[in-house]
């Protein structure tokens, strides 16, 4: 099947990045979101960072927005044509499962179906939709133009020419295609690096230290250019919310509640983290440029 009409269901931080990054490699895309104003300021804020990931200039960015032709609230529109819907609301069960049940109806029959969840696999979401066969995730990593790769995994009902057919539009979109034989929580990409970032946040929560020493000690003792909570801040801290909710359910352990409370308020003062420009660190001018923060 050749994918030509795209939509993306939800311009967060990732949603947007994906909406962006297709429409610069030249496909049509059309968002879908609940609040327009939202999904419009997160484009805004993608320029600079892609300016400066992919040393381009406004020209190369003007040219991929462009190719975004609508951001609609209207769900029945803005899917009615549509070969490929990748979802991206947020790492809430109830949501997605509100999502699919509403946008199932509205789809054309050939449409494949796919989420960019990082929190639940395939079979978790599968049975909200109305076509197994042509459901499968694919996930993306945070500033996708530079860090190109797109994680493929279907349910046990997925059509392998489905799993091709997504493989064929990774490649068209400049990602670098990783198909997983079978599905597997945190996909590969984050099946490591959860663990690291909920032990960092452990030791927050638990009183042990506090973040910017964490990061310090973590990147002079590994040599990483990250620290976990410097990364926290990146991913944003309402997909952080919802995975550590999404554990505290799983799991019952109370560690990851103890996370939950410790940045809801942060979130309720609307310090979310790079994207609102005060997380863990304030931005642009971040504590740990400072060339004493490793002193």
């Amino acid at each position: 099947m050749e994918i030509k009409h795209v939509v993306i269901a939800g311009a967060g931080v990732l949603g947007s990045q994906i909406a962006f990054q297709a429409a610069r490699c030249g496909f049509k895309v059309k968002i879908w979101n609940r609040h327009i104003d939202r999904a419009e300021r997160r484009l805004a804020a993608i320029k600079a960072q892609f300016e400066k990931d992919m040393n381009a200039n406004d020209g190369d960015y003007d040219a991929a927005m462009d190719n975004i032709v609508s951001i609609s609230n209207d769900m029945e529109k803005t899917v009615a044509d549509a070969d490929l819907v990748i979802e991206s609301v947020s790492e809430s069960v109830e949501i997605k499962k509100d999502f699919y049940e509403k946008v199932c109806p509205l789809l054309p029959e050939n449409c494949i179906l796919t989420s960019n969840s990082s929190t639940f696999i395939p079979s978790d979401l599968v049975g909200f939709t109305d076509r197994p066969e042509r459901f499968a995730h694919m996930h993306f990593s945070n500033h996708i133009w530079k860090h190109n790769v797109a994680e493929i995994v279907g349910n046990p009902k997925t059509d392998p020419e489905v799993i091709q057919d997504l493989v064929d539009f990774a490649r068209q979109i400049k990602m670098v295609p990783v198909v997983l034989k079978k599905e597997q929580h945190g996909y590969i990409m984050n099946a490591p690096l959860v663990p690291l970032l909920n032990a960092a946040m452990a030791l927050w929560a638990n009183g042990v230290a506090d973040p910017h020493t964490i990061d310090k000690d973590w990147m002079i003792a590994n040599g990483s250019p990250l620290g976990p909570f410097m990364i926290q801040d990146i991913v944003g801290f309402r997909t952080t919310y919802a995975v550590v909710t999404n554990q505290y359910k799983q799991t019952g352990q109370e560690i990851f509640k103890k996370i939950a409370d410790k940045l809801k308020p942060m979130i309720d003062a609307g310090h979310t983290g790079v994207e609102s420009g005060q997380g863990f660190y304030h931005y642009p001018n971040a504590e740990f440029k400072d060339p004493n923060f490793f002193k």
